[in-house]
Formats: structure tokens, sequence, C-alpha cells
């Protein structure tokens, strides 16, 4: 709660001590309503006095009046700190998830993510603003109306209060109570959004494997625990308002056989009575609300819990006091007997990794799955940092310039590309925002895609929806491309760009990455050996290590590793007409001579 008053709600000060005046306000006119009722019996029903027949009225509309202004205002006010809670909360979260490490993002997922993003800052307004509105208008108008009581009658006053303590013994029982189950619901909450997303993401596998019953039973079983915790909440959170109710009328009930008993000897006036009984009724809400608040309080924070230990994981990758920018003149990459663990020490995923990438090669590395391969190209882009060793770009250290700098520097496409469910404009466009449609059209063209573009119903204003999925794999893959192409970064990073195309498909996206990577700096993943045949050079991995460099036939004379992964991809007339000689540089030939080889 302090956190959640520092840090979220100081910055609306003057708007919560504003919102906390029409409070008092309406406070005042509550317990005004209760005491006006005094002069009104006294003056009209036993002095019968006309003169106050207008004032009275009078001065109870101007009350009410009071109190109707003084209620919109504090309603707005505080509904509004209370959506720039959410707004603020929210948005701090998705600015922590950004700036985290990768390696944190692809442990935690999304829909517990997605739960925390979307109930949990929701529930933690309802604690700011339950909070404020108790202690503000509840409180404040208990207290008045117990002031009008105590005004009218000591004594009845003291008989009316027993009943606090008995409530407040309840509250914190239920509290307890509502804590606990609220925390397991939540936990439920993220679990559901959990199975929601995996369902939908991988519907296709359900339907294919005939799993839809199993997938259901598992949705439902979540649901059926989730509405259990929340049922003991709802009971918790709904006995607070009945107990306080009940003891209320035993007040009550006590406070008028008192009264009665003082009025049948001739000591109470009705007059008194009236007011104190009406400021008794008054006080039943503000009290019941009071006793609800506890209960309330433990939704929001709980939800602020674990919203705050959310962000306040700190990423390990992050910038130097002192980093400077990256500028990349030339493009030599190296690693320098890099080793590097995921977490586990003893399970290294690369070891002793030295390359040097000269600037303007394509370098390709190959070898079975799980070897390292990818995790080289996560410690270029510095997704994750070397754990011993040094990788440089340039000479530079990665980890002593500053992230975006470096990203700058390097284009990624990968197996799957990701796009955006937005327009292929934008999807082409954003690694540069700014780009005019000239510069678009220009790298579609490049990525062998404004054709297909241009066939689309809307062209590059085509929505290409979630994921790309409207789009073919050869055609995402192409944006993907042109989007690389676009941003023209001097570093170029392919992870497996082909593997998962068609023939025809991966024709024309070769076609397209040919060009990309004149000029660049590159460094290719494959499963296709056919694809990177006459890179520079080829680095074997194995276990995280490099067991073997060379072009492609010094590769295959060694009779090694790579000549079995050839000899597993190629058949005997293919793997005898493999070229004997390496192959000219692509960067250095012109789109006409990349196509006819291709």
């Amino acid at each position: 709660m302090r956190r959640l008053i520092q840090e979220y709600m100081r910055p609306h000060l003057w708007r919560i001590l504003l919102a906390l005046l029409f409070m008092a306000l309406v406070a005042s006119s509550t317990a005004m309503t209760a005491q006006l009722l005094d002069p009104a019996i006294k003056y009209l029903f036993i002095d019968k006095d006309p003169a106050m027949l207008t004032l009275i009225p009078l001065a109870v509309f101007l009350v009410m009046i009071l109190k109707a202004a003084a209620s919109y205002g504090e309603n707005i006010l505080m509904n509004y700190v209370g959506q720039r809670i959410i707004s603020d909360v929210q948005i701090q979260m998705f600015e922590h998830l950004m700036k985290s490490d990768t390696g944190w993002l692809r442990q935690y997922h999304s829909g517990r993510i997605i739960s925390h993003f979307l109930n949990d800052a929701v529930l933690m307004r309802e604690a700011v603003s339950r909070s404020i509105t108790g202690i503000g208008k509840d409180f404040l108008t208990l207290a008045l109306l117990v002031g009008v009581m105590v005004y009218q009658d000591p004594v009845m006053s003291g008989i009316a209060f027993f009943i606090l303590p008995v409530v407040i013994g309840f509250v914190r029982q239920l509290s307890r109570l509502m804590r606990k189950s609220v925390n397991r619901g939540m936990v439920e909450t993220g679990t559901l959004s959990t199975l929601l997303s995996e369902t939908l993401a991988g519907s296709r596998v359900v339907k294919a494997y005939g799993q839809e019953q199993h997938e259901i039973r598992r949705v439902s079983q979540s649901i059926d625990r989730r509405m259990d915790f929340i049922m003991r909440g709802v009971r918790a959170r709904s006995a607070a308002a009945p107990i306080t109710e009940a003891l209320t009328g035993l007040a009550i009930a006590g406070a008028i056989y008192y009264a009665g008993a003082r009025a049948l000897s001739g000591n109470m006036e009705i007059n008194h009575f009236a007011a104190f009984l009406a400021a008794m009724m008054l006080a039943y809400q503000p009290l019941k609300s009071l006793a609800t608040l506890s209960t309330a309080l433990q939704e929001g924070l709980a939800a602020a819990a674990r919203s705050f230990s959310l962000m306040d994981i700190k990423p390990s990758i992050t910038d130097k006091p002192d980093a400077r920018q990256l500028v990349v003149n030339k493009g030599r990459i190296c690693f320098e007997n890099v080793h590097f663990s995921y977490g586990d020490e003893d399970d290294e995923a690369l070891r002793g990794i030295n390359l040097d990438i000269a600037p303007g090669q394509t370098v390709a590395l190959v070898g079975p799955s799980g070897a390292g391969k990818s995790t080289i190209l996560n410690l270029i882009a510095r997704f994750y940092d070397v754990s011993s060793g040094r990788l440089t770009i340039d000479g530079v250290d990665v980890r002593n310039v500053t992230i975006s700098s470096l990203r700058r520097s390097i284009a990624l496409v990968t197996q799957e590309p990701f796009l955006f469910d937005d327009t292929v404009r934008a999807n082409i466009a954003y690694g540069r925002p700014e780009a005019d449609s000239r510069d678009i059209e220009e790298a579609a063209r490049a990525a062998d895609a404004h054709e297909f573009i241009l066939a689309l119903p809307q062209g590059y204003l085509t929505i290409v929806g979630e994921a790309g999925m409207r789009l073919s794999g050869g055609q995402r893959q192409r944006l993907a491309i042109a989007r690389a192409m676009l941003k023209n970064a001097p570093i170029l990073l392919l992870d497996e760009a082909t593997s998962s195309l068609d023939t025809d498909s991966e024709r024309q996206v070769q076609e397209a990455l040919a060009r990309l990577k004149q000029g660049r700096t590159s460094l290719v993943i494959a499963h296709r050996l056919s694809t990177i045949m006459d890179a520079d050079c080829i680095h074997v991995i194995v276990d995280g290590r490099i067991v073997e460099s060379g072009v492609h036939n010094q590769l295959l004379k060694q009779n090694g590793v790579y000549a079995g992964l050839c000899r597993s991809q190629f058949n005997d007339a293919e793997f005898a007409e493999t070229p004997k000689t390496p192959a000219p540089k692509r960067r250095k030939r012109s789109n006409e001579a990349v196509e006819k080889t291709d």
C-alpha cells in the first residue's frame, strides 16, 4: 500500500485532495440532513412556527444540492485517478517487459503476463479507489453522524456503539480468508490465460490429433477451480455486510428500547429521538462500506504484490554507465574463446568458440540441432551475454556499447518471420518507421515481394492478419527480407531463413537473400546445405564447439562431419556433382548472375 501511494497516488495528490474536499462536503451534508430533523419536528410539529415553514425545506433542498454536486465532483476525480493508475501500471509493466531479458521472457508464459497486465492493474485501481473513498467519505460521514448522535444523546450513542468491536473482529477474520482465496484465484487466472493462449495458438494441432474434448476438459477444470476460489472470496466479502447489518439491527433495537423507556418516563423528546434515529440509520451505509473495505482491499493488495514482483525483476542485459554508441565501419565480428551457458555451468551451450568473420564475408554455421548455432547469433545481437571470453565488432566489445546502437547495426531474418497484425507497409517499415513509400517499394522489389504485394486486395495497405497468417510462408519470408533491406544494417543474421519453405518459395527467397547479403557481413545458419555451399567459410558446430572449418570442397575432402551431412541430404549423383572449387563470392556478382546460378 505504501508503494501504491508513493509511486502511483502521489503524482495525483492535488486531485485526491480536491476529491477528499468533495467527500467531506458529502459527509457534512449527510450529517446535516439528519440534524435538520430536530428543528423540523420541533418548530413545525411541536411549536408550529409558521416562519420555519419555508426556511427548513429550503435548508434541506440546499443541503441536498450541495451533496449532489460534491458527489459528482468526487466521482469524476476518483474515476480519473483510478483509470490513470491503471494506465500508469500497465505502461510501466509493458516497458519493463520490453526491456526484460530474452531468456526471462522465454521462461515466463505470455498467458500469465497478460493476466497480470489486464486483471491485476484493475484490481489495484479498486484498492486505491476503495481506500480513498473509505477514508475520505465513509469514515468521515460515519464520524460526523456519530457526532450528531452524541450531540442528541450521549448515553444512547454508547448503547449503539457496543457493536463496533464485534464488527472489527469479524472483518479481520474475513480479511484473512479473502486474502488466501484471492491469491489462489489469481494463480488460477494465470493458468487459465496460459491454457487459452496455448490452445488458440495450437488449434491446428488440436484438431489434427482430435484432442478438442481433451482441451475442453482442461480449460473447463481450470475455469471451475477459478470459480471455486472466486466464490470463496465472494462468500467472505459478502458476509461482511450481512453481519454488520444484523449487529446494527441489534444496536438500533437497543437504542429504541432505551429511548422508549425514557419517553415513557417523560425524559425523551420526540425531535431528539428522530434526529438520533435518522443519524443512526444513515450511519449504517458507511459502516457497512467500511466493514467490506478490508476484504475488498485484499484483492487489490494481492494484485499489487504480484505486479510489483514482476516489475522488480531486473534485466541482466543492460547498458554500462559509460557505454558508447557503436559505429560499424567495416563489420568484422570476432569471437575470442567464448563460453556460454543458459544457466547450468556444467551444461555449456558454447565451449571455447573462436571465430573471425571478415568484413563483407558470408559465413555459414551448420551442424546438428542443439549444437549452439542459434546461440552464436543470439550473442551477436546481445539477446544474451557471453559467460566468458569476448565478442567484438570492429574490435569493440559488444558489452561496452549501447544495446540500441548495437541492434541498429544488425538485421535479423529468422526461420519463422514475425509479422504484426498491421499493413504490409507498416511491417516492411518496422525498422525504419520514417521511411517514405519510395524506399519501402524499393526494398520490396529487392526482396522480390513487390508483385505479390500489388496483387493483394489493398496492395501495401493490406492487413496481413495475426502473425501474417493471411500470407503464405514464402510471402511472409520475403516481407521479412524487405524489412531487413529497408533497415540497411551492415551486419546480417540469417537463422534458417529458408528451411520451412517449398522449392519454388525457397528459390525466390534465396534470390532475395543474395541481393540482401551484398556488401554486408553475413552470418547464416542453414540446415539445407545447398543454400550455403558457396559461402566464404563454413563452420561445423557440434556440442558447442567448432569441429571443422573451410569452404565447401575443403570440408568434403576432410570426409568428416560436413561430408556426412552432405551425404544425408544429397543422393550419390548429386553428391558427386557438388562444386570442386569455391564459387565466386556472391556479394560481387550482379543480380542476373545470382539468379542464373540459383
